[in-house]
């Protein structure tokens, strides 16, 4: 049986055709450090792609919790295409 998940308001807006990716493969804020990362994130209100909360540093979640507003990520991972809203741990594969 496969489990619905509810979709919250940030990510029921959200357009796959229309995501800001990173062309660089790094973590913006564990280059700066010298520190390494797990995987990556990009932010979809600013477009800064960050370490996720596996990593070290967890640079994506300080990310959102410095600014608010910036509630969606999405896996900057090869091959994976999915969405994350901080605010409302609300995940969306797209």
């Amino acid at each position: 049986m496969k489990l619905k998940t509810k979709i919250c308001e940030h990510l029921q807006g959200f357009d796959a055709n229309n995501i800001k990716t990173d062309n660089n493969y790094e973590c913006a804020e564990c280059i700066k450090s010298g520190d390494h990362w797990v995987h990556l994130r990009t932010c979809q209100e600013c477009g800064v792609t960050l370490c996720c909360d596996s990593s070290p540093n967890k640079h994506a979640s300080q990310h959102y919790k410095l600014h608010n507003n910036h509630t969606v990520v999405i896996s900057a991972e090869p091959n994976e295409r999915w969405a994350w809203c901080y605010e409302h741990k609300s995940f969306l594969k797209y």
